[in-house]
């Protein structure tokens, strides 16, 4: 699994770190997504696709490959 995460889609709703804290963070200035595992763990990838599927600004992605 690769995530990728698109800085100009999210609206910092934080829902990700809630769901996902190992793998996201959020700026302390803005709100703005932090990467901070691209690769997580296989156990955390259903929290991963998760948090993905309930991302108010459509900002990450997930990838099977990699």
């Amino acid at each position: 699994m690769k995530i990728t995460v698109d800085e100009a889609k999210c609206c910092g709703a934080g829902t990700c770190v809630m769901l996902a804290p190992d793998v996201f963070d959020q700026r302390d200035d803005d709100g703005i997504v932090v990467l901070l595992d691209e690769h997580p763990a296989e156990a955390l990838h259903t929290t991963v696709r998760e948090a993905a599927s309930v991302c108010p600004g459509v900002a990450i992605s997930v990838s099977e490959e990699g």
